[in-house]
């Protein structure tokens, strides 16, 4: 067997290809940066759910983020004794080496290991078949957690990262913006009830969808 002619490989020879044309075009315009109001904006009451923590982000941290705005809060509702986190980074620009950092990379750089993980319809309000997220279930020592995320850029939702660096090149191209968010809920796991966890997790971005939408950028 040819090992250059997999599939993948071909995937991954037109991937770079359309990379380097993006680049082409990005080094050639100035780039549209939609104004967009600080995320610490979002409502502390979101339908049912309410504020309950607010964590700036520590200053080593947003050094290796360098998200141009990002907010980490938890909120509760009283339907259920489970926190959920909220964590969302906004990148005005992914030029010069910006981009969001996957979760996929950084919960096992955190000591956290995956014990399954798979791409999620979420039924959300208004939206026809719901949005697609990456859904974890992590763990680290006696600790378990469910993490959902995606990333959401000019009224489109990708949860694949490979899908997410193409239309950086597209939206580059056709639109001559490269601004893109990371959004992330996590739900930690009580009495090793996983399915309960997942309902949160997924109650709670059904609820919080469209007033996370309107605070980023169309």
């Amino acid at each position: 067997m040819n090992p250059f002619s997999s599939t993948s490989v071909i995937i991954f020879s037109v991937f770079l290809s359309v990379q380097a044309i993006g680049a082409f075009f990005l080094n050639r315009r100035t780039e549209y940066q939609p104004t967009v109001a600080p995320l610490a904006s979002l409502p502390s009451t979101i339908s049912a759910w309410r504020m309950v923590g607010e964590y700036p982000i520590e200053k080593e941290v947003q050094d290796v983020l360098r998200a141009t705005d990002s907010l980490s809060r938890v909120y509760v509702d009283g339907k259920s004794p489970y926190p959920v986190s909220l964590f969302i980074a906004h990148f005005k620009s992914q030029r010069n080496g910006v981009a969001p950092h996957s979760p996929k990379n950084c919960l096992p750089g955190n000591g956290w290991v995956s014990e399954k993980n798979e791409i999620v319809q979420v039924p959300v309000p208004g939206v026809e078949g719901g949005i697609e997220v990456q859904q974890y279930v992590v763990q680290k020592g006696e600790s378990k957690s469910v993490v959902a995320y995606w990333y959401q850029s000019h009224g489109r939702v990708i949860a694949s990262e490979y899908k997410a660096k193409a239309y950086v090149v597209i939206d580059a191209i056709a639109k001559n913006r490269t601004d893109t968010s990371l959004v992330k809920v996590s739900t930690p796991v009580i009495n090793n009830d996983v399915a309960a966890a997942v309902e949160v997790t997924n109650r709670y971005i059904a609820d919080s969808f469209a007033t996370i939408t309107a605070a980023l950028p169309n």
